[in-house]
């Protein structure tokens, strides 16, 4: 008799055990399910943002070369040449 509720206890234990580890295994399923729609959500976004970014790239470049601030003339540059070579004499 003493047997048999030494048997029925480690199979208790065993069932315990056992469940905890099922629940361990779903909860962390679920945790990747989580991670990996979070990656997802992430990376949509990325390519969202670097569309974006070109697109804003695209408007400053334009904006730059439509500005005269931005532009450059020979004699402007041949000035700032002249003067840096009388400057390192």
């Amino acid at each position: 008799m003493n047997s048999d509720m030494d048997g029925d206890m480690e199979n208790q234990v065993e069932l315990e055990e056992k469940t905890r580890l099922i629940n361990q295994v779903l909860e962390l399923q679920n945790t990747l399910e989580d991670l990996s729609a979070r990656v997802d959500a992430v990376k949509e976004e990325n390519l969202k943002l670097k569309s974006e970014n070109q697109v804003l790239g695209q408007y400053i470049e334009n904006l730059m070369s439509a500005s005269s601030v931005f532009q450059t003339t020979d004699s402007k540059s041949k000035r700032k040449a002249s003067k840096g070579a009388r400057k390192e004499k």
